[in-house]
């Protein structure tokens, strides 16, 4: 082969490796996703992530399993001058262009790489505890005081908040759920565990409920399947999620700050104490 042949050969070879021809388009880059304590997403519902360019986000394909390491192709000008990268959990159906709020995970990038926070995406875990107890208040019937669980610390002898709970970013909200019988049950939905949730379907209305989250288990026209209510719910566990907050699932989102069991030793009023959970999602994006 002629020197000049070979010199040719080389220059080819070289191209092969970078696109920028009109044909092929800009040059492109790889970005790495690696994430921790994120579980698989079901029923339609999708994680995403997004580089932010300019103010403008660019999208990652959407996936379900963020399980170990993830890589993305984006044009190589825009990952090189993106400021910060989010995770976002899409609901099923969505087909627009931007960044839902529910926001899970985010971070700016320093040099080549992204720390990704949750307590910046969603909330910090620390400090948070619980208390609840059986009781039926919105009903005149001291018969069934096992089929209702509130949120509630009444040790100074005044009903006062049972949660403590750090505030929630936009996007999310907090749900409160007993798992009767193997069937989780939820006790509505809230923001602040001060104030009533925003659910009621199974509690009486003889009484007003009190002004905390939980629920009394006593219509049973309402009841979902598998479970007949009243119910005695001494054996069952009581769970504190934080759910994205246009969420449909009949079950708990895998963020579980708080849970607690119900003894069969336990008695309605009995002051019960729930576990806290540290593990949170955490994860890094390299460029």
């Amino acid at each position: 082969m002629t020197k000049k042949m070979m010199a040719i050969a080389t220059i080819a070879l070289g191209l092969l490796g970078v696109s920028c021809s009109s044909d092929d388009g800009p040059p492109v880059a790889n970005l790495t996703l690696q994430t921790f304590n994120l579980d698989p997403l079901t029923n339609g519902t999708t994680y995403q992530g997004w580089i932010i360019v300019d103010g403008v986000p660019k999208p990652t394909e959407k996936f379900t399993n963020a399980s170990g390491n993830r890589t993305f192709t984006f044009v190589a000008d825009d990952l090189e001058r993106a400021s910060e990268f989010i995770l976002t959990i899409e609901q099923a159906g969505d087909n627009d262009n931007t960044p839902s709020e529910t926001r899970i995970l985010k971070g700016d990038f320093n040099g080549n790489s992204a720390s990704l926070s949750f307590e910046e995406a969603v909330t910090s875990f620390i400090g948070t505890s619980g208390t609840f107890f059986m009781s039926t208040p919105t009903d005149n019937d001291d018969t069934n005081e096992d089929s209702g669980v509130w949120f509630i610390d009444n040790s100074s002898g005044s009903n006062m908040a049972g949660l403590t709970l750090n505030t929630l970013r936009n996007g999310w909200k907090y749900e409160g759920w007993v798992v009767i019988n193997n069937v989780p049950v939820s006790t509505g939905t809230f923001t602040d565990p001060a104030q009533a949730d925003d659910f009621n379907p199974y509690s009486s209305t003889a009484n007003p409920a009190p002004p905390f989250p939980g629920e009394d288990f006593l219509n049973n026209s309402a009841s979902p399947d598998g479970v007949t209510f009243p119910v005695n719910l001494r054996g069952s566990t009581v769970v504190i999620s934080i759910e994205p907050a246009n969420d449909l699932d009949k079950e708990p989102f895998f963020l579980k700050p708080l849970s607690g069991n119900i003894q069969l030793t336990d008695a309605p009023g009995d002051l019960l104490t729930m576990n806290a959970n540290t593990a949170i999602p955490q994860g890094q994006v390299i460029r």
